[in-house]
């Protein structure tokens, strides 16, 4: 990387994107929607369980004009989906005007480890033991999706609620390979506490990205 490309990254003009693609949102409140999704590369949380674990290394992933991937993405549909990785590990304002002056609805899934940058109309906190978020996204929060890899995970999740707006959504989402272990134990969890929803990675069962 180059002192120019260096500069930019730092000021969000270029961002290292892992892929990006057209499909449906396939988990939480906006399931089923039709969105366009840019995954950023670099995340340094480290969950032993992520399915993305190629998105890790930042240097991995090729550099993008953040103002032409924006524009790439508004062609296909308004509802743009960031998520890495770790998103928030980069500076998201330049990207972020570019698709709100576009007629873009911005969302965002994130750990919250990071602080918050950009222009965000839905932020999805997905919590992480292992990189808990910063206190002043809790009450930023959208929805609060946590996902279920054990029984500890439940406690986990209470704690988190805890800490999110009266309006934030709760979900509780089984780790992929756990599912039929743990979607039992989620319905049980929510009938006591019916403030939960469950979210299920619909967009595996379609088969799609």
């Amino acid at each position: 990387m180059n002192r120019e490309e260096e500069i930019l990254l730092k000021e969000g003009g270029m961002l290292p994107v892992m892929e990006h693609f057209y499909t449906l949102q396939g988990e939480g409140a906006h399931t089923g929607k039709a969105s366009y999704f840019i995954r950023l590369g670099g995340c340094d949380v480290g969950c032993h369980w992520c399915d993305v674990k190629e998105s890790w290394d930042p240097n991995l992933h090729p550099l993008m004009n953040a103002e032409e991937i924006a524009e790439t993405a508004a062609s296909h549909c308004k509802t743009i989906v960031l998520t890495g990785g770790e998103p928030l590990m980069w500076n998201l304002d330049i990207l972020t005007s570019r698709l709100k002056e576009l007629g873009c609805t911005v969302h965002i899934e994130t750990s919250g480890a990071y602080p918050m940058s950009g222009h965000i109309d839905w932020i999805t906190l997905s919590p992480k033991k292992t990189g808990l978020p910063k206190e002043e996204i809790y009450q930023k929060a959208s929805e609060l999706k946590v996902i279920i890899f054990n029984n500890n995970d439940f406690t986990f999740a209470q704690e988190q609620a805890a800490k999110v707006s009266e309006n934030c959504k709760l979900y509780l989402q089984s780790e992929w390979s756990k599912r039929d272990e743990m979607y039992p134990k989620i319905t049980d969890f929510i009938l006591l506490n019916p403030q939960w929803q469950a979210s299920v990675q619909t967009h595996k069962y379609l088969n799609i990205p």
